[in-house]
């Protein structure tokens, strides 16, 4: 039998550079610019920021995920201080001890939450759970959103975060790689899902909303972003030609497409789950708000997909199969996988 081309819903890291982001990368190329962030492309994505998040926030362009929560944790807390985070939070699972070493050393320290969030009660537990010298000090907050299971934090649930953040004089910092996809399934904006619901710090992801690479760490509070440009320079993050990761954003930004990009991506979530909803054999292990999907699928089901040329991702969560949609996934894509799933099924006996 002939191997089936593959087909990419493993991640929406796969997909390529959309329309918007491409055509700045190209106006950008036209002609020499200033180096090191000095350029006027990176000066205009700047503003564009702070005209989309209402208020004089601190921006700085780095080239990946694991960088820019890093680095962003590594500037709101020592050596000697610990961050609370989810126990599937990318920043504990998949980023091979970034946070900790950019730090010095700062702790991770890990709670559970139902579907991939945490919350107060379980940040207050683990502030209260010691306070001797002998413990790393709890110092930051990390959330992800959306989450590493594609659930959302609702502005309340923010909110409450906050408000148990003040009270043990915490810091929260947001890992936004898909946060884009959260202010559309929320319809909430970018403010009120961040700065105005208490976040300090945001990594807004460009790369998993249609960017080659290139993500922006945003600092709310701006006295957090003391010589930030400085750590930038020294973890390899400060791009000689810098346009070429802002300018992407610049076309994102004047274009809407940061936000038309994540509306497609979820509505193609949705088509697949509801497409699958009624199907016997077929499980939801979270609920679906994002871009992702989460399946329970035999095995023998999973070997049959990936013969037809499907990629997923069974690591990541809590187990099962992972199907990611991103901004150039089509509704062919999605009903071809809902129906070699059903096939699938069938052929195992289901």
């Amino acid at each position: 039998m002939a191997e089936s081309q593959p087909r990419f819903l493993a991640s929406d890291n796969t997909s390529g550079i959309c329309p918007e982001a491409m055509e700045t990368l190209l106006e950008a190329n036209a002609s020499d610019d200033l180096a090191y962030g000095n350029d006027r492309w990176t000066q205009l994505a700047s503003d564009r920021f702070r005209e989309l998040f209402e208020t004089d926030c601190e921006v700085f362009f780095v080239f990946n995920g694991t960088a820019a929560n890093s680095l962003a944790l590594a500037s709101m807390c020592q050596s000697y201080h610990s961050v609370i985070c989810h126990q599937l939070a990318h920043i504990e699972t998949d980023e091979c001890g970034g946070p900790e070493f950019f730090s010095n050393g700062s702790k991770l320290l890990n709670v559970g939450g139902d579907n991939g969030r945490i919350t107060p009660s379980g940040i207050a537990t683990t502030v209260t759970r010691r306070g001797d010298i002998h413990y790393p000090r709890p110092k930051v907050v990390s959330l992800t959103q959306a989450t590493e299971v594609g659930t959302l934090y609702s502005l309340d649930e923010l909110r409450a975060i906050r408000e148990v953040a003040d009270r043990y004089e915490l810091k929260i910092h947001m890992d936004g790689a898909r946060f884009a996809n959260a202010c559309a399934a929320l319809e909430c904006s970018p403010a009120e899902l961040s700065w105005r619901s208490g976040v300090d710090v945001l990594c807004f992801s460009g790369t998993k909303n249609g960017l080659a690479f290139g993500e922006a760490v945003i600092f709310f509070d701006r006295r957090m972003a003391e010589d930030f440009e400085y750590r930038c320079k020294q973890a390899g993050q400060l791009a000689s030609k810098m346009r070429f990761i802002s300018a992407p954003w610049l076309g994102l930004l004047d274009s809407g497409a940061w936000l038309d990009n994540a509306r497609h991506a979820n509505a193609m979530a949705s088509r697949l789950a509801e497409g699958l909803k009624d199907v016997e054999g077929v499980e939801l292990m979270f609920p679906v708000q994002a871009n992702s999907l989460f399946l329970e699928l035999p095995s023998r089901v999973q070997q049959t997909l990936r013969e037809r040329g499907w990629t997923f991702y069974t690591f990541i969560g809590e187990g099962g199969v992972r199907f990611v949609c991103s901004w150039n996934t089509s509704p062919e894509l999605i009903d071809a996988l809902r129906d070699d799933i059903i096939a699938a099924l069938a052929s195992s006996g289901r």
